[in-house]
This record gives C-alpha cells, structure tokens and sequence, in this order.
C-alpha cells in the first residue's frame, strides 16, 4: 500500500505486510535491486 508521494513512483513511501519471512527491500531509483548488482559488484573486488 502507498502511504506517501504515489506520483513518484519507485521513489513513493509503500507499506508491506510479510509474514514469517524476514525481507529486506533495496533499489535504487532506476528501480534496480541491489540484491543483483550488489553481489556482482563485491565479486570484483
């Protein structure tokens, strides 16, 4: 559910509701994951 600033978007303040899964939620404001770029990135170093 948003909860703030819908006209943006990826951007805009969401609301989730998970139950017995813990869950990180990470992008960027391409709406890229880090989850997926992130792994890749530390590989290299």
């Amino acid at each position: 559910k948003v909860l703030a600033f819908e006209e943006m978007g990826m951007e805009a303040i969401y609301e989730f509701e998970v139950k017995d899964m813990p869950v990180t939620v990470a992008v960027d404001t391409e709406g890229t994951s880090i989850h997926t770029t992130g792994p890749a990135k530390w590989r290299t170093l």
